[in-house]
């Protein structure tokens, strides 16, 4: 590949370069995948609006989440295994995008730490909590990542229980692989991966080894994840989750009107309209296509990102058309980083960046603070 000018040329390349199993986990949806897949085909069904003899000098793509400065409305979202795409991926990818002006979120279930991630960064990067039955290691990593000086919480509301995804079993996902003759094979065929990994001790889920008390090996590691999600979850738990963080706070996975009203009563600072990039409830709507109910029901009320789907800078921009103030990329950043570890990570976003800005002034907008739905086709007036 002499060129690489889309996602799906980062995807191609992480494909032929990260292990089966670490690639399909990135890649997979839960059950048939059709919410997965509905995430990207919704976003093709939005027409733009093309303008003509417009000035399009002096464009612009900087904005806020939140109340912080972003060089454009896009923030790397919580993300998984990240270092499993990449030996130290999360530390990878939260240098560039420090670099590149935009937030980085840490997944609780990053093979990189808090503390990883801190070591190698100069400015604050947003932490993803999972409510666990576990509440002392939840108040502790509450406690870490304020520590680290984290400058957001996004707070996961949609994985209470885990979704079932047919690849991950299939392959017997975990973190580090099993050293069985297929795992082999799978890693063997990938040797500039393999070289990476032996050059790094982060292999499994360092927030949790070390940290939880009943986590002592790999296989108690196995069975304290399967069993601690929180199945009892509930609205009241963001309520001291809050008291706890003292910071800006973002709600995660909110997909219905009535959610977001709920959500809107907390006092958080955001939410993100999110299906779990289909990996959880199989057969929900896209979250797209959720976007504007929920901007109606609660957008003067509280600040709305979305996640899910985007693959292109013009994802971004009909995002923010339909009153997305910001919006989240997993699958894009995780493809750069398989295919190119940092750099990879730094050209999804030029990628992104550049279709936006192009599409922006073929719209006839110069400043996203004035795209609206007027730059889509069937909102015109």
């Amino acid at each position: 590949m002499t060129q690489i000018l889309d996602i799906s040329d980062l995807k191609a390349l992480a494909r032929r370069r990260v292990p089966k199993l670490f690639f399909d986990y990135a890649d997979s949806g839960a059950w048939t995948e059709g919410t997965y897949r509905a995430n990207e085909e919704d976003f093709t069904k939005i027409k733009l609006r093309q303008r003509v003899l417009v000035d399009m000098t002096n464009r612009s793509l900087e904005t806020t989440m939140i109340g912080q400065k972003v060089s454009m409305p896009v923030a790397l979202a919580p993300t998984g295994l990240t270092g499993m795409q990449h030996a130290d991926g999360e530390m990878l990818a939260a240098q560039a995008a420090e670099a590149y002006g935009i937030p980085f979120t840490l997944s609780t279930m990053s093979i990189c730490s808090i503390e990883d991630v801190a070591s190698v960064t100069t400015k604050p990067f947003w932490f993803q909590l999972y409510v666990m039955r576990e509440r002392e290691f939840v108040l502790n990593l509450i406690d870490r990542a304020k520590a680290a000086k984290c400058s957001a919480l996004v707070l996961t509301l949609d994985l209470q229980i885990l979704g079932q995804r047919h690849k991950d079993l299939r392959n017997g996902l975990s973190a580090p692989p099993r050293m069985t003759p297929k795992h082999l094979w799978m890693m063997a065929t990938r040797p500039g991966w393999c070289m990476k990994m032996l050059g790094t001790n982060r292999r499994t889920f360092r927030n949790i080894v070390g940290h939880a008390k009943s986590v002592t090996d790999l296989s108690s590691l196995h069975a304290w994840t399967a069993e601690q999600f929180d199945p009892q979850l509930s609205w009241k738990d963001v309520e001291w989750i809050k008291e706890r963080w003292g910071g800006p706070l973002i709600l995660k996975g909110i997909l219905d009107p009535e959610d977001a009203k709920m959500a809107a009563k907390t006092g958080a600072d955001a939410i993100i309209v999110s299906n779990h990039g289909g990996r959880q409830l199989d057969g929900a709507p896209s979250s797209i296509s959720m976007l504007p109910k929920i901007i109606d029901a609660v957008g003067d009320q509280i600040e709305v990102h979305l996640d899910g789907g985007i693959r292109s800078g013009q994802d971004v921009l009909k995002a923010v058309a339909l009153g997305a103030k910001g919006t989240f990329i997993g699958r894009p950043f995780l493809y750069g980083l398989g295919a190119m570890g940092k750099d990879g990570v730094t050209l999804a976003l030029d990628i992104i960046r550049k279709e936006m800005d192009i599409t922006m002034a073929l719209c006839g907008k110069r400043n996203i603070a004035d795209v609206g739905r007027d730059v889509l086709a069937d909102y015109a007036r």
